[in-house]
C-alpha cells in the first residue's frame, strides 16, 4: 500500500539521516573536533533528539581509578572525556544493550610514533564512536523499543612531556594492570574502562564494541567485511546476520584461551600489544579480559571499513558512516 512505502520511506531518511551525521563528524579534522569539543557537540545532539547525556570528565575519571583512559589522553592538550549517551526506549527501563565507541580524536601513535604514511587519515580513528552515536540518534529517531546507551571512550593520543610511555604499567578502572609495549595499542586500553565502565553502570543484556582498531584486521580481512568476536555464539550470529542484511558485513574471528599467552604480562597482569602474530585477534583478546563473561559481549573491528579512499556504490570518499545500519537491525531483530 502507499502508506506502507511512504513509512518505510520515511524510516530510511531518518536511518540516512544518522548515518550521515556519523559521516560528517567523522570526516572533520582533529583540530575541529577533541574529546572536549566532541562532548560538546554530543551534549547539543542530546538536547535535539531528546537523550540523557552524561560527560564524565578527566579529573572524575582519574578519581574513579580508570587508568588507561586517562593516560591515553595525557598527552594532549585536550583532557579524555567518557561521553554517556542513552535513549529510554519504550520497553520501561528494562536492560539495555550498550554500544562502545572508541573516539581517539587523532592517533600520533604517542611515542610508538606512526610513520608519515600511516598518520595521514587518523582522524578517522574515532569512526566506532561515531557508528555508536549514530545508532542511539537512529534508535531514537526511529522510535526503537530498545533502550541503548553509547558509552563514547574519547582521547587524543599525542606525544608530549606528559605524555604516557613504553614500559609503563597502568591501572584500569577493573583493578587488572596493564603493561605497554606500545602506546600506539592506545584504543584498546580506553576500550577497556568503558567496557569495565559499561558493564558496572548499565547491567547490559547485551555489549559491543565498535573501533578502528587494528591494521592487521584490514590485512586479514581488507576493506570488506570488518572483524567480529565475541564470548557468545547467540550475539555473534545475530550480529552477523544484521551484517548480512544490510550490506555491513562482518566476519568473525576466534578468541581460543591460546591467544591469552600472547600477552601474558611480565610485570603487569596483561601486556596491551602481542606483536604482528593474530594482531586482530589479540585486539579482540585484550577487550575480553575486561569483560565477565556473564554479559555476551561482541567486538567489531572496523579498521578496514571506516572510510574508504575511494567513492563506493552507496559512499562517497571519506568516512563510511559504517555499523550504524547494522546496529539499527540488531536492534530491531529484538523487538
Amino acid at each position: 500500500s502507499g502508506s506502507g512505502l511512504e513509512k518505510k520511506l520515511e524510516e530510511s531518511q531518518k536511518l540516512a539521516a544518522a548515518v550521515n551525521l556519523a559521516r560528517d563528524w567523522g570526516h572533520e579534522p582533529a583540530n575541529v573536533i577533541n574529546p572536549v569539543s566532541l562532548a560538546a557537540r554530543v551534549t547539543e545532539l542530546a538536547g535535539q533528539y531528546n537523550l540523557k547525556v552524561t560527560v564524565v570528565d578527566d579529573k572524575a575519571l582519574a578519581e574513579m581509578g580508570a587508568g588507561a583512559i586517562h593516560a591515553v589522553g595525557k598527552g594532549s592538550q585536550t583532557p579524555s572525556r567518557l561521553i554517556l549517551l542513552e535513549y529510554p526506549g519504550k520497553d520501561g527501563g528494562a536492560e539495555p544493550v550498550v554500544l562502545v565507541g572508541k573516539a581517539i580524536t587523532f592517533d600520533t601513535g604517542g611515542y610508538s610514533l606512526k610513520d608519515s604514511s600511516n598518520i595521514l587519515g587518523m582522524k578517522y580513528d574515532k569512526c566506532g564512536a561515531m557508528a555508536v552515536i549514530g545508532a542511539v540518534v537512529a534508535a531514537a529517531s526511529l522510535g526503537l523499543k530498545t533502550r541503548v546507551i553509547a558509552v563514547v571512550a574519547a582521547a587524543e593520543n599525542m606525544v608530549s612531556g606528559e605524555a604516557y610511555r613504553p614500559d609503563d604499567i597502568l591501572t584500569t578502572l577493573s583493578g587488572k594492570t596493564v603493561e605497554i609495549i606500545s602506546t600506539d595499542a592506545e584504543g584498546r586500553l580506553v576500550l577497556a574502562d568503558a567496557l569495565t565502565y559499561a558493564a558496572r553502570n548499565f547491567k547490559p543484556r547485551a555489549m559491543v564494541d565498535f573501533a578502528t582498531l587494528t591494521g592487521g584486521c584490514v590485512v586479514a580481512l581488507g576493506k570488506v567485511r570488518a572483524g567480529l568476536m565475541s564470548n557468545d555464539d547467540a550475539l555473534a550470529a545475530a550480529l552477523y546476520n544484521a551484517g548480512e542484511t544490510t550490506h555491513e558485513r562482518l566476519w568473525r574471528l576466534p578468541l581460543d584461551e591460546e591467544y591469552e599467552q600472547q600477552i601474558k604480562g611480565d610485570d603487569g597482569d596483561i601486556k596491551n600489544s602481542g606483536g604482528r602474530e593474530a594482531s586482530a585477534i589479540i585486539g579482540g583478546t585484550f577487550l575480553k579480559n575486561f569483560v565477565e563473561p556473564v554479559v555476551p559481549w561482541a567486538h567489531i573491528d572496523i579498521a578496514g571499513t571506516a572510510s574508504t579512499s575511494k567513492d563506493l556504490p552507496y559512499c562517497q570518499k571519506g568516512a563510511t558512516g559504517f555499523g550504524i545500519r547494522l546496529a539499527v537491525a540488531y536492534l530491531k531483530a529484538l523487538e
